[in-house]
């Protein structure tokens, strides 16, 4: 007998993997979690477009080693990439780093949906803290979504500019993923909790554990 594989609830970030308003006339902005060699390469080549041709900053300072180590958010707009961030998980704490947008795209508010969206995905998997590095002449920007710089203030210097650290204290998420989340919710791809996965998918077949089966055999 088919078998329907059961829905699973979970919470459906508002900011990442939907559609922008806009007018009729204006290209598609969508904010996705990269998951394919093809996203990471398009996340790569925005951010040597706007650190390394533009900051002039070295490969090997832009690519430090963290990029398979974080989650990456990308940015497009109609089919084109336009902007990227990427956030890092620590036991008690995200950090939001390397924001990126496309010189052609910066009059949009691309820079502020990729921050915002970065902020929900870090409050959905339990995060309360949020900290960052700004450049100093950036802070401005940072403090509009509630972060502030740390005190005391250390000296942050690297790649030949000057940073600030930057924290933002969140409320926590309702609906944030936790050990009481349902399990097949916690085996869902990042960033698509609210949508069945693979894994679901297979729950139509019987339990037939085939590694024993084989052994059997």
């Amino acid at each position: 007998m088919h078998q329907e594989p059961r829905v699973h609830t979970a919470p459906k970030l508002k900011a990442v993997e939907a559609g922008d308003e806009r007018r009729s006339n204006e290209p598609e902005k969508r904010i996705k979690v990269a998951r394919t060699l093809n996203e990471l390469m398009q996340v790569i080549a925005l951010r040597a477009a706007v650190y390394m041709a533009e900051q002039d900053c070295p490969y090997g300072e832009e690519f430090d080693g963290n990029d398979f180590c974080g989650m990456h958010l990308l940015g497009t707009i109609g089919d084109e990439p336009a902007g990227c961030i990427r956030a890092r998980f620590f036991a008690d704490f995200a950090k939001l780093e390397r924001l990126a947008v496309r010189r052609e795209f910066r009059r949009s508010s691309l820079a502020f949906d990729l921050v915002r969206a970065g902020i929900e995905l870090c409050r959905v998997k339990g995060y309360r803290k949020i900290y960052g590095h700004a450049q100093d002449r950036l802070v401005p920007f940072w403090k509009r979504f509630g972060a502030r710089p740390v005190e005391p203030r250390r000296e942050l210097v690297f790649s030949d500019f000057s940073y600030t650290e930057m924290l933002l204290e969140t409320e926590p998420h309702p609906d944030a993923i936790s050990l009481a989340s349902d399990p097949y919710v916690l085996i869902r791809p990042e960033g698509e909790w609210h949508r069945p996965g693979v894994l679901e998918r297979s729950t139509v077949r019987p339990v037939t554990s085939p590694l024993r089966n084989a052994k059997a055999a």
